[in-house]
C-alpha cells in the first residue's frame, strides 16, 4: 500500500475518529493531532507529486479557514480545537470540496447540539453519574463538542475530494 493511500484510507480517518472521541470525552482536540494532520498532509501532496501551485491553493484555504476559526474563537462562537482542526481538514481538501465539507458539519453539528439539548434535560443514567466525561458532557453549563460534527463532516466529503481521487488513482 503507497504512503498517500494509508494517509487517506488509515490516518486521516483514524485522526478524525480520534479528534472526535476526544473531543467528547475530554472536551478538547489536541495540538499534537492537527500537527499530525498536517504532516500527514505533506507527506501525502509531495508523495502523490501535487504541484506547488496545487499544495499552494490547499495551504491558502488552511490558512483562511485558519484565520476565521480564530476570529471564531475569539468572539467565543468556537472552541481553539474546533478552529485548528477545521483548518488542518481545510488543508487536506483545498477549495474544491470546502463549501460541502463546511455545510454537512454545519448541518451534523445542529443536530448534535439538538441531540445534547435533548439529553441534558433528562437525568444521567445510573451507572454514567460514576463517568467524568460523561458528568461533563451532560453538563448543562458546557458547551457542545464540535469535533464530532467537524470529524462527521470531513469523512462524508473526504471521498468527494481531489486528493482522495489521486490517491486512489481516478
Amino acid at each position: 500500500m503507497s504512503l498517500p493511500l494509508i494517509a487517506i484510507l488509515v490516518v486521516f480517518p483514524a485522526a478524525m475518529a480520534y479528534a472526535a472521541a476526544s473531543d467528547i470525552v475530554t472536551m478538547t482536540i489536541s495540538n499534537r493531532l492537527c500537527l499530525l494532520l498536517v504532516a500527514a498532509f505533506a507527506i501525502c501532496a509531495i508523495s502523490l507529486g501535487l504541484s506547488w501551485s496545487q499544495i499552494g491553493w490547499h495551504l491558502a484555504a488552511g490558512v483562511i479557514v485558519l484565520l476565521v476559526g480564530i476570529a471564531l474563537f475569539a468572539v467565543g462562537w468556537v472552541g481553539g480545537g474546533d478552529a485548528k482542526l477545521v483548518a488542518a481538514t481545510a488543508l487536506w481538501f483545498g477549495f474544491e470540496p470546502l463549501l460541502p465539507y463546511l455545510m454537512v458539519t454545519a448541518i451534523a453539528g445542529g443536530v448534535l447540539t439538538l441531540l445534547l439539548h435533548q439529553l441534558r434535560q433528562a437525568p444521567l443514567p445510573g451507572p454514567a453519574e460514576n463517568w467524568a466525561w460523561a458528568k461533563r458532557l451532560h453538563g448543562v453549563q458546557q458547551g457542545v463538542p464540535y469535533g464530532v460534527a467537524l470529524a462527521f463532516g470531513a469523512l462524508a466529503v473526504l471521498p468527494q475530494t481531489a486528493i482522495w481521487r489521486a490517491a486512489i488513482g481516478l
